[in-house]
């Protein structure tokens, strides 16, 4: 799954400074209307993030996380309401593409491995994957469109706990105007962040218009 985003993600984490995100994941069907707008920015913090740097023109996201906070990767998604039980793979940015680097097995997802993790006090656990695939039919996110206010899911980290969550927003965004340093924000209230494609599908370009996002937060 790729989906082209303008956007850049700053990475403060392994000596990475600033990600370009480009490709997410798709699904052609449209959603109901955007919920939960508002609380979803009410998580993010009141503080707004830096300016880009002069040699940028996108987002970036600066921040440390927390020298005592343990970082967790998700390993499991378990999203009953639509049927999905995924494998969570650590991801980051492909380095020559500038591609948001999700699994290429359309049942698996990827963590954003230079955010949050799932102990961390604040800022968002972003998790994207791919809605479909030519090749290999519908993905992990086919049907992520669907979540509305009050599902629930369940991360579970690579310690074995398991960690309950509560839809609280769905938005959806044309790719280029996706509001990428409040999603990859490490400041704001602790949150999950699932990301995936979807709107009018591009057969030239062969890509979907728009990202759909997901917000949740810890039950």
């Amino acid at each position: 799954m790729t989906v082209r985003n303008r956007g850049a993600l700053a990475a403060m984490a392994a000596g990475v400074a600033a990600l370009t995100v480009a490709a997410l994941v798709a699904c052609g069907s449209q959603p109901a209307d955007d919920v939960g707008a508002e609380e979803a920015s009410a998580l993010a913090s009141a503080t707004p993030n830096p300016p880009a740097a002069a040699t940028t023109s996108v987002p970036v996201t600066a921040g440390e996380l927390p020298a005592d906070a343990a970082i967790v990767p998700p390993v499991r998604l378990v999203i009953p309401d639509i049927d999905v039980t995924a494998t969570v793979n650590a991801v980051g940015v492909n380095q020559r593409t500038n591609d948001f680097e999700v699994p290429p097995s359309v049942d698996q997802i990827g963590w954003y491995r230079y955010g949050p993790g799932l102990e961390a006090g604040a800022g968002s656990v972003v998790i994207a994957g791919h809605v479909d695939s030519a090749e290999q039919g519908a993905g992990a996110f086919f049907r992520l469109r669907e979540l509305d206010r009050g599902d629930t899911l369940t991360a579970t980290g690579s310690d074995g706990k398991a960690r309950p969550y509560r839809v609280v927003a769905r938005e959806e965004y044309v790719k280029t105007r996706i509001p990428l340093d409040r999603y990859f924000a490490r400041d704001g209230k602790p949150r999950l962040t699932l990301i995936t494609c979807g709107g009018p599908f591009d057969a030239k370009a062969r890509r979907y218009r728009d990202n759909i996002v997901v917000t949740a937060v810890p039950a």
